[in-house]
């Protein structure tokens, strides 16, 4: 219980404080987004499963092309690589980001929008990343495992090597955060994160 409130504080102060500077950075985001091949709307939302399975909508900075979900669906090779490489497509072989979009994500700029889900308590600050409905099955029956904590916008998963851990270990890697979840634990991987945000590794 006194993890569980210290956490939410946490989260509710340090959200707060990120946000102030995020307003402004979404103001030059929104005007980089007027030209060229950016050109869209500043935030893209995308339904995830949150604790005790329930829906919410994740929030980043576009950096992909307006309609990208739909022009992935469309295309079967590459929904069929999509799939094979743990719901993400690398990189160079994924059409659908913009040039912005690639420092976005290569920075790690566009996940700061999702200050604002913290706040709301949708997500925490550290804990299982959120996953898209299909990525559950990966999980089998320990589903409700997973979806017994908020999930986080840095997590073990991300510290341990991010993008480049693939299904089912990134199954074993959330799950031992659900079993070992502490503040000290919680603070070991926002540092980790940290480093691995500067190192860009994983990425994509």
């Amino acid at each position: 219980m006194i993890y569980a409130i210290t956490k939410r504080c946490f989260d509710i102060v340090i959200s707060l404080i990120a946000l102030v500077f995020v307003l402004p950075l979404t103001f030059i985001v929104f005007l980089i987004d007027c030209f060229g091949d950016n050109k869209g709307p500043v935030f893209y939302k995308q339904r995830r499963i949150g604790k005790n399975h329930k829906p919410f909508y994740i929030y980043k900075y576009r950096s992909m092309i307006v309609d990208a979900e739909k022009r992935l669906i469309e295309n079967k090779e590459l929904y069929e690589l999509y799939i094979k490489n743990s719901y993400k497509l690398p990189p160079d072989k994924d059409p659908r980001i913009t040039r912005f979009g690639h420092f976005l994500r290569k920075s790690s700029v566009d996940e700061l929008p999702q200050f604002l889900n913290i706040l709301k308590g949708e997500m925490s600050l550290v804990g299982p990343r959120p996953v898209v409905e299909e990525e559950l099955k990966q999980y089998g029956d320990q589903v409700d495992k997973l979806l017994s904590v908020t999930p986080g916008a840095m997590g073990y998963w991300q510290a341990s090597g991010r993008s480049s851990i693939h299904y089912p270990e990134r199954c074993e890697v959330e799950l031992y955060y659900v079993d070992h979840a502490s503040l000290w634990f919680d603070v070991k991987i926002m540092l980790k994160n940290v480093i691995s945000i500067f190192k860009a590794e994983g990425a994509y």
